[in-house]
């Protein structure tokens, strides 16, 4: 996920930095966080405590503050965390490090970096979700598992100006964001089945705007459902090539998303060109079984704490290959995301949980992105092995305008200036665009 700046500080940027600690096993008093909660907190699962962050150094000449944290404490516990600020413009150009204590134990982790740069991943300029006025900064959220207390140092870059080396300064309103995901929902995940929760059905010539527009449903679209194994059937204006089995898929309520945490309101591109292939950059120590959990953490934190419409991504696959329904709207629809800065508008955006860009995605999980590829392409009649063009919306790699070819398969990277989706899941692309286009049998 994170963005490659061309800036005279090069790889200072990324280099570990160091601010004072607490001494070895001291424990700070507890600050009383900031609860953000959701209106209908008390009948919401889960639960963000919002900690601000206090400067620990700053800029001789301007007094901006480049060093800030927050001090070993216990907190209440968590799983998932993130830092936010306010300014969702502003670009956090430094090292962000967390440690964390397990929780009911002793026993703290080493440091962590999160992911700093996030803004690739959010909606487009110009759409309602976007230009809300409620969207903020934020970094990559960073899964930890059950926890219970926390650590955190922010420092600027080191840079280069006419006075000499200086820390770039810390963009305003920074927080620490702890996210209990709350409890995962009781029985069997429910499979292979759209949402059903109200609304009236939106008809499919209802979903033609301009490509730059921001069209949205009042209420739930009630799509006719497909089963796992039914061959996608085709727009009628796009009968052209045999579709891709419907792979499985568990939903939002499989996962436990709450509905009323998001925004009721649904937004539609007109069709789907092309995939953009993610990681979630939330690290790799999550078993497989905890995955309902980390989605509702990171729904949480794209929702409450990022100031987004609903969580970003169109879908998520774990390392184990199972596939998850994200953003609402049906999975059989061309919902548009927040994703691919300047290419949500008609395309689809597939996240594999984890981080590669020094670990290999397992073949399940490649597999599993295939499968997937080839359904919801192949809904829209793309080839999976194909190129498309799409218009950006204005990405910082790509003008606002500027029409782009790229493969209907692509990395969030072939988008954005960005590490995302990691080296080693973008080196397995080029064989997942060779099987979609099998599962598709062309």
């Amino acid at each position: 996920m994170r963005a490659s700046f061309a800036t005279s500080i090069g790889v200072a940027c990324t280099a570990a930095l160091v601010l004072p600690l607490s001494p070895s096993g001291a424990t700070a008093a507890p600050q009383a966080p900031q609860a953000t909660q959701h209106a209908d907190s008390a009948a919401v699962p889960g639960s963000t405590q919002s900690l601000p962050l206090r400067a620990v150094g700053s800029d001789r000449s301007s007094g901006a503050a480049t060093e800030q944290g927050v001090t070993r404490r216990d907190v209440s516990p968590f799983s998932l965390l993130g830092v936010v600020w306010d300014d969702a413009d502003a670009e956090l150009h430094g090292t962000v490090q967390v440690r964390t204590r397990t929780a009911g134990s002793p026993l703290w982790s080493d440091w962590q970096d999160l992911e700093t740069h996030n803004q690739e991943h959010g909606a487009d300029p110009g759409t309602t979700e976007r230009d809300s006025g409620h969207a903020r900064g934020s970094t990559a959220p960073l899964w930890v598992g059950g926890s219970d207390g926390v650590e955190l140092r922010v420092q600027g870059a080191e840079e280069e100006d006419g006075n000499g080396p200086r820390r770039a300064p810390l963009p305003q309103g920074l927080r620490l964001e702890l996210i209990d995901p709350g409890s995962d929902p009781q029985g069997t995940p429910d499979e292979d089945a759209e949402p059903r929760d109200g609304g009236e059905p939106v008809p499919d010539t209802a979903i033609s705007p301009e490509d730059s527009g921001d069209w949205a449903a009042p209420e739930e679209t009630v799509p006719t459902p497909l089963r796992a194994g039914t061959p996608a059937a085709l727009p009628n204006s796009t009968r052209s090539y045999a579709a891709a089995p419907r792979p499985r898929i568990i939903t939002r309520g499989g996962w436990g998303a709450d509905e009323r945490l998001r925004e009721r309101r649904l937004g539609y591109s007109r069709t789907v060109k092309a995939a953009f292939v993610h990681h979630s950059a939330t690290g790799n120590n999550y078993s497989c079984k905890q995955v309902p959990s980390v989605l509702r953490g990171i729904y949480r934190y794209h929702v409450k704490s990022s100031g987004w419409r609903d969580i970003g991504y169109n879908f998520a696959i774990d390392k184990c290959g199972n596939i998850y329904e994200g953003r609402a709207g049906g999975v059989t629809r061309p919902v548009r995301g927040a994703h691919t800065l300047g290419f949500n508008t008609n395309s689809v955006g597939i996240a594999v949980l984890g981080t590669y860009g020094g670990t290999n995605p397992r073949a399940a999980a490649t597999t599993a992105v295939a499968k997937l590829t080839a359904w919801k392409l192949g809904l829209h009649g793309v080839h999976a092995r194909g190129k498309v063009t799409l218009t950006s919306a204005g990405s910082g790699k790509y003008g606002k305008g500027r029409k782009v070819r790229l493969n209907a398969i692509s990395g969030h990277r072939d988008g954005f200036s960005t590490d995302c989706p990691g080296n080693r899941l973008y080196r397995k692309l080029s064989a997942v665009r060779k099987a979609a286009g099998g599962y598709q049998r062309r």
